[in-house]
Parts: C-alpha cells; structure tokens; sequence
C-alpha cells in the first residue's frame, strides 16, 4: 500500500538525512496528493506505479494551472520516494527516473537597504519581550541562519569572547558562523535584562530564545514575530526570516565579503546555491567600475 511506503520513506528523511519537519510535511502532502491520483486510476501500490502514470499525473497538475514551482517541488518528491522505493529493494527500477524537470522562473532574491534592515533592526520596545526581539533580529541579520536553526539554539552554543556561533544546520551538519558588535550587544542585554523575566516562573532548559512563557521560542513563533515587525520596516516587501537571509547574504556580496566565504557562513553544500545571490550586486558592482575605470566616469545608468 501506499501509505506504508510513505510513511518508512517520511521516517528515514527525519531519522536517517535530518529533513525538517516543515520539509517532512511538504514530502507527505505531495506523495499523499499523488497516492491519491495513483488509486483513482487503479493503481494501488508503488509497484504499480509506471513512467506513463506519473506523466499524466504531472500533465494533471498543470491542466489544473498549478503554478511551476509547485510542480517541480512535486516532481522532486516524487523522484525522491521512488528513488528511496529502489534502494530499499522495493522496486527493481524507479518509475520517476525519466521525468523531466519543470523550468522554473528565476526569481530574484528579496532582500532589505541598508535603512529598511536599520528600521527594523530597531522596531522593539524595551521591555522583555522588546529586548529578545531585538537580539533575535540582530542575530539573524549577522549570522544568516536558517528561523530552524535560531530555535534550536541553546545558550552555551553561543561564544561571547569569540563572537562565535555554532550553528546545526540541515542534515545534522554544524558550520561555525558569525556575531557583529551589535548583534552582541543586543544578545548581552536580551540575556541579563530580558530573558531572565521571561523565565522567572518556568523550568529553564538553557534555550536561547524563550517565548513569554519561558518554553523555547518555535519557528512558527519567530514568523509572527516578523509578521509584527514587518509593516514599521518596509511598506512594500513582506518580511520573512529568510528575507533576512538573504540580506545578510546581499549585503555581505555588496561590501566585497568573497563568494566562498558567504557559501561557508550560509552552511551551503554547493557554490551554485550560493551564487543566486550574486546577480543582485550588479548595481553595486556598476557604481564601482563607473567611480574607478577612466572610460567609465559620467556613462549614464543603462534603461
């Protein structure tokens, strides 16, 4: 049966390659759609699953006008499970082998000026709550991790003297990243003045960020968090936890940071990842060749 297929293969991407959970639910909201779609058509189990049922199953989609990006999300779990299917033995061959992969728009990363990411830098009140606001924002904004990452942060993770964190990323793998002065400053207030209140009556198990209730902060409390903060920052772009990501990113490239370095600080396998990030530093790289290079000076900006 389908559901029991789905079920190992959700278990070993939590268990075996440390998926998220926000991934895991992604995983089983599409494999579940397409079991759905596969038993309409009379096939009750993996095994009966062809090449020919998971093309129509994805011509499907897009005759009901499902945007591409969800599309080629549903083709990679799609090849992900049969691939898993085949390693367990359970297949002799995946079905999704020859799929082809939906083209996707490429989209330009969003990202906050320099006087948007001030604003909401400095948005919180100065009260408890205000304060562990204020050092989470700075934090994110300095180090570029992951709103996962953040909340899984303990107190003794971070290192004051070397304005250190050490961060777990996806797969269980730790990177080292970095804290500003502010960012420091921030953290140092948020634990003598701020959290110390939050957690007066509740059992401390040395998270960094606590709710006010003193239970560690959850990802869905950081996104409400963002949700708060982002109408004072910017009256035209919605800002999420990765918006901060891919500004601390942005402004790193812009300020000359080396490509390599900011793939080391974003705990990226590959370069190419990496590298989307660096079309949005064009401009900046045109103001530099139009200030240094003699045949540059006084060219106009370009329609």
């Amino acid at each position: 049966m389908f559901d029991t297929a789905i079920d190992a293969f959700l278990k070993a991407q939590a268990d075996v390659r440390g998926a998220s959970p926000h991934t895991v639910k992604a995983y089983a909201e599409d494999l579940r759609q397409f079991a759905d779609y596969a038993m309409a058509q009379g096939k009750f189990t993996p095994a009966h699953a062809e090449p020919s049922l998971l093309r129509a199953y994805l011509n499907h989609l897009q005759s009901l006008g499902l945007a591409r990006a969800s599309r080629a999300r549903k083709t990679a779990a799609l090849r992900s499970f049969f691939n898993y299917l085949t390693m367990q033995g359970e297949l002799a061959q995946s079905p999704a082998t020859g799929l082809r992969t939906v083209k996707l728009d490429r989209r330009l990363p969003k990202f906050l000026r320099t006087d948007e990411i001030e604003k909401l830098l400095t948005s919180p009140a100065q009260n408890p709550l205000g304060l562990r606001d204020r050092a989470l924002l700075e934090m994110l904004y300095a180090s570029g991790m992951r709103a996962g990452e953040l909340v899984i942060l303990n107190i003794g993770d971070v290192d004051f003297e070397e304005a250190i964190v050490r961060v777990v990323g996806k797969g269980d793998k730790e990177r080292v990243t970095l804290l500003g002065r502010e960012a420091l400053t921030a953290l140092t207030t948020y634990l003598t003045a701020g959290r110390p209140t939050l957690v007066e009556h509740a059992k401390d198990a040395g998270a960094l960020f606590v709710n006010r209730y003193g239970a560690r902060l959850s990802d869905r409390g950081v996104r409400k968090l963002f949700d708060k903060y982002c109408e004072a920052a910017s009256s035209t772009l919605k800002i999420t936890p990765h918006v901060m990501r891919h500004t601390f990113a942005t402004h790193l490239l812009n300020n000359g940071a080396d490509l390599r370095l900011v793939q080391e600080l974003l705990g990226h396998t590959s370069l190419a990842t990496t590298q989307m990030y660096t079309h949005v530093t064009t401009e900046r790289l045109q103001e530099v060749h139009r200030a240094a290079h003699p045949r540059a000076r006084g060219v106009p900006d370009s329609d």
